[in-house]
């Protein structure tokens, strides 16, 4: 099989890999749901209002790295590589530019407690990279194809 020739993914792979995929989604939705509830009611004990701010947007943000890093792989599952690198990198670059445009936009205001937001994000990128990890090694993926006729 070259670049060029798509894969024709087999059910069993394809289905290992869509639910390898969604085990990440949801543990991430479940990470980012337990960040907004837990940064926001610390952030309010801790920061006042400002923190519950603070929290909720540091979990906003969270979940929109999560989301769009997922679900760009479940989108190219059974496409190429090529496809994929394109997709993932392209997504990436998506979310640094709404990053830098959001991050800009909040330092116009001082609604918001700026700690407790940069905690609540950063608690969110090491836990879904934590959560990611383990669903790809948890995941029964086939990484290598016998030949056939082996």
């Amino acid at each position: 099989m070259t670049e060029q020739e798509p894969h024709a993914p087999d059910a069993p792979r394809g289905a290992a890999e869509q639910a390898m995929l969604r085990a990440a989604l949801r543990d991430g939705l479940i990470l980012v749901a337990g960040l907004a509830v837990l940064g926001s009611l610390v952030g309010l004990l801790v920061a006042g209002v400002p923190g519950l701010w603070g929290g909720l947007i540091g979990a906003a943000i969270a979940a929109f790295f999560c989301g769009t890093t997922v679900w760009s792989m479940i989108y190219t599952v059974g496409k190429g590589a090529t496809t994929m690198g394109a997709v993932v990198m392209g997504t990436w670059i998506a979310k640094m530019v709404v990053l830098v445009a959001v991050l800009l936009v909040l330092t116009r205001f001082d609604f918001y407690d700026r700690v407790v937001l940069f905690i609540v994000l950063l608690l969110g990128a090491v836990g879904a990279a934590l959560l990611d990890y383990r669903a790809v090694k948890n995941g029964r993926v086939t990484y290598v194809e016998p030949e056939a006729g082996a």
